[in-house]
């Protein structure tokens, strides 16, 4: 199958979850062209079978903002022109969708119908697509793809609240390549903490809604009973207000601020326990990789995270904000060794009902579907 991929090349949700799938099926032998304005951080560079195309933007003094979207669809049509392309699968609902439904009605002026999946991330319809200059546009978009995904279902049910959707939409979860992910060494471990101590994990875009200062309320209430030490993976606007706030509860000598890092993997895998007390997840992926790792989570019963998290089996749930539940919980899974290692087992075992394996064949036969019938109408 010769498929085109749309996506964000940033360390977004949306443009990891593309690239990875790209990744994947090209390892399977199909043949993926992703198409970008950069490089996706994420595409592997050694596989044969994924392409990159870029999308070329021509400065011109009479925008002010560059017409990307005009760029992107002469790209699409470009690459499935050039490429013999059977599908485009396009991540994230701006501007990929909207240029999508453009490139599909050049390519039939040339006599080809080419099916487009949409798949639906989160922040595209929770916070950009909310805006009234774009709100239109996408609903627009969805009503009018091939096939629409969204990667939780509250996510599907939000996007049906907020918009004038005249379509199904199908829930296709993320995914993790649970190949990638395990448990770390003492000697890595002996780098962030002391044997008798925990290590707390938390990773994100150190944005308002992921609810930093929720993160350290938590950790000092949990180091005042347990000795502990905090990582913080991710940067953002949150990260400096994180660092004064960390001084103020004289926690400092024990949160570490990583920043941006490839090495996730290996700090998860030393990790015991993973902080989430986001505002809102569209699923919760941080916490999907922290499982993988057989690291327990404790989060906020938000969004789509309860389809990850089972309450009570692989971590917990706790209302938006409460941080003293939040502490309790995560000092009862750090009570025992038995009861962490029992925790951490079950996070391990539910992270498989999200596998790579699993929703690659999801989407191929989706993609097979729209190829030879037609719509996909759920």
């Amino acid at each position: 199958m010769r498929i085109g991929v749309v996506c964000h090349p940033t360390f977004g949700g949306s443009g990891v979850m593309a690239t990875e799938l790209a990744n994947h099926l090209g390892r399977l032998g199909h043949d993926l062209h992703v198409i970008s304005y950069a490089l996706p951080v994420r595409l592997d560079p050694f596989n044969a079978q994924v392409h990159f195309h870029e999308v070329q933007v021509q400065d011109y003094p009479l925008f002010l903002y560059q017409p990307y979207e005009l760029a992107l669809s002469s790209a699409m049509v470009e690459t499935v022109r050039k490429e013999k392309l059977d599908i485009l699968h396009v991540h994230y609902a701006i501007p990929h969708a909207y240029a999508a439904f453009m490139a599909r009605q050049i390519l039939m002026d040339h006599g080809v119908d080419i099916p487009v999946v949409t798949t639906l991330h989160g922040t595209d319809i929770t916070l950009v697509g909310q805006l009234p200059a774009y709100k239109p546009a996408v609903a627009f978009s969805i009503n009018h793809s091939t096939a629409v995904t969204a990667v939780s279902e509250s996510l599907r049910r939000e996007t049906i609240a907020q918009f004038d959707i005249q379509r199904e939409i199908l829930v296709v979860p993320n995914f993790v390549d649970v190949k990638r992910y395990g448990r770390g060494d003492a000697a890595a471990r002996a780098h962030i903490a002391h044997p008798d101590e925990a290590i707390l994990c938390h990773v994100s875009n150190f944005r308002k809604v992921k609810r930093i200062p929720d993160v350290l309320h938590i950790f000092s209430k949990v180091r005042a009973q347990r000795p502990s030490k905090l990582v913080l993976v991710g940067d953002g606007p949150e990260r400096l207000p994180a660092e004064r706030l960390a001084a103020e509860l004289g926690i400092s000598q024990d949160v570490l601020f990583f920043g941006k890092t490839s090495d996730v993997e290996r700090i998860l895998g030393v990790s015991d326990l993973f902080l989430l007390p986001s505002e809102t997840e569209s699923f919760g992926l941080a916490a999907l990789e922290a499982m993988a790792s057989s690291v327990p989570v404790i989060a906020s019963r938000a969004g789509g995270l309860p389809e990850v998290i089972t309450h009570g089996v692989n971590g917990y749930l706790e209302d938006i904000g409460d941080v003293s539940g939040m502490a309790q919980r995560a000092l009862h899974i750090l009570s025992s060794e038995s009861t962490l290692a029992m925790f951490s087992q079950q996070a391990l075992e539910a992270s498989h009902r999200f596998s790579m394996e699993q929703i690659g064949q999801t989407y191929l036969k989706l993609y097979t579907s729209l190829i030879h019938g037609g719509e996909a109408n759920g």
